[in-house]
């Protein structure tokens, strides 16, 4: 390995690398010291007998997440026939004081038993993970819903002044916060009845608990427990405007703003556009273009970083469609993608064009890369890239999905080329391509000044997709999102009883596209 390849892996170190999977008898340690902070008031941890009796009645629902190998957040879990106790039960009941003998692989209904995150922790939103891998294991193991018992602990300083129904009703409305409660209503659970004496010892939540429901609207499907990669992908596309800033804050505000926004409706990604962070040039005293987006280069890192927190904070993966990156006096033009699991990859654009090179002195990258993420295999080709069909062709062979094209086009022609060659690449490689710029006017930012957008997502030209192969597209000159749900086992279909299959027809005996340099 080069000492230049040594220094680009060390680029890529993260604070974070966050993973889902199934707990461990080694993981009891790290369970006991969280558990023991987390329930101080409760009796601490549960102990390793009773640890090891429930990973050895039901492996697949203990989980757990780690960061860089350390276990920080779980959840345990356990099956039930739920007829056999009905509403009216306690927790001691359901977990069998502690022996687990009540799980039944037979059952019909996942119990949750258990979720604790380490506090140091609880900024990253990891039990919104922990709950949707939960409902993911619902589903695939075919179960019809997940019951749990929930402590209302803010009840403790309410109990005076109403009743636990008028308390519950209350935190449903949002008139009152609960920690616990206002938490699992977010996660789509519903309360199914309120339970007196469910967990006598919890003295905040004055003995009472919620019995929370979360049905499972996919009852007879079958697919793998935890993990498994979706085949149907919803992303949220950004159709940004440029407007006018006071500080870097003011760009960090608005990015969260749409990405909180997106993950709300459990998307799994989210672009913004190509130089979306334009209107910080607008902030620069240097009088030259060239020299006011060297300036902007110089937000680049820390726009990043702060990108990658909120991929982790929002369990959502972020294109963040591009920006200028000036190292060892070269200027390019680079599009991140921020993971949820805290790691990111970056796609240089390899062809800039005439007024890219003249105003700016961009140079074009040299390496094409194909992303491995949780939705599968994308790729991203920025603006003018997609105008040349040799990338996406290479990116198909290399299995990709969903193509991603963050662009910026100032006039309506120069828009309508990007989406042509975006709708060519969707048919011609048999995949979802996705494209998005921005709106609005920059007048202090020069050869940036004007914005013409209309983003949309573009599918294969078959039966199965819709008619004029647009699964969505915005209003033209508008800022709003695009939310779609793209269904990749379509795309399996199409490629073995398409009308035409254009991946498979190709005459290799006369052609090929290879990537020359090494």
């Amino acid at each position: 390995m080069t000492e230049k390849n040594k220094a680009s892996d060390k680029n890529k170190e993260t604070e974070h690398k966050l993973t889902l999977r199934q707990l461990r008898l080694a993981d009891y340690k790290a369970i006991k010291g969280i558990m023991d902070t987390v329930y101080s008031n409760l009796g601490g941890s549960w102990t390793k007998e009773e640890f090891v009796a429930l990973l050895k009645a039901f492996p697949e629902g203990q989980i757990c997440i780690t960061d860089k190998g350390k276990v920080v957040a779980g959840a345990l879990s356990i099956i039930v026939k739920y007829s056999d106790y009905g509403d009216k039960h306690t927790y001691e009941q359901i977990v069998g004081k502690g022996k687990f003998d009540t799980h039944n692989p037979g059952g019909d209904t996942l119990y949750g038993v258990d979720v604790f995150v380490d506090p140091e922790y609880r900024n990253l939103r990891l039990g919104r993970r922990l709950y949707d891998a939960r409902k993911e294991l619902c589903e695939n193991l075919n179960m019809r819903g997940i019951i749990a018992g929930g402590r209302i602990p803010g009840y403790m300083e309410q109990s005076e002044k109403m009743s636990p129904r008028k308390y519950i009703d209350m935190v449903r409305n949002k008139e009152i916060y609960d920690p616990i409660l206002t938490f699992q209503l977010s996660n789509d659970f519903h309360v199914r009845k309120i339970l007196k004496g469910y967990m006598p010892s919890d003295i905040e939540s004055k003995a009472y608990a919620t019995l929370l429901e979360w049905i499972n609207v996919y009852y007879e499907e079958r697919e793998e427990l935890i993990g498994g990669q979706k085949s149907v992908v919803r992303i949220g596309i950004v159709q940004w405007q440029m407007r006018n800033l006071t500080s870097l804050e003011d760009l960090l505000q608005q990015i969260e703003f749409y990405v909180d926004t997106v993950s709300s409706y459990k998307a799994d990604i989210i672009m913004f556009p190509e130089f979306f962070n334009a209107p910080m040039m607008a902030l620069s005293n240097d009088p030259s273009p060239s020299a006011a987006i060297r300036t902007l280069a110089d937000y680049t890192e820390e726009v990043r970083e702060k990108l990658i927190t909120m991929a982790l904070s929002y369990n959502i993966n972020i294109i963040a469609g591009s920006m200028p990156e000036y190292n060892n006096k070269q200027l390019h033009n680079v599009s991140y993608l921020c993971r949820r699991d805290g790691t990111y990859d970056k796609q240089y654009k390899l062809h800039v064009t005439p007024d890219e090179a003249a105003y700016w002195g961009m140079r074009g990258g040299n390496k094409l890369s194909i992303f491995d993420t949780d939705i599968g295999k994308i790729g991203i080709l920025i603006c003018y890239d997609v105008e040349f069909p040799e990338l996406a062709r290479m990116l198909s062979d290399m299995d990709m999905k969903i193509l991603f094209v963050p662009y910026w086009t100032d006039t309506k022609n120069a828009y309508l080329r990007v989406r042509r060659c975006a709708q060519a690449r969707a048919i011609e490689n048999e995949c979802y391509v996705a494209i998005t710029g921005s709106v609005g006017n920059l007048p202090r930012v020069e050869n940036m000044d004007i914005q013409y957008s209309q983003s949309a997502v573009f599918s294969p030209s078959d039966f199965a997709f819709p008619h004029d192969a647009v699964v969505a597209e915005a209003t033209p000159n508008t800022e709003m999102t695009l939310i779609a749900d793209l269904d990749l086992d379509l795309l399996k279909d199409l490629n073995t009883g398409g009308s035409v299959r254009n991946l498979r027809d190709r005459r290799k005996d006369l052609y090929n596209v290879n990537w020359i340099l090494d």
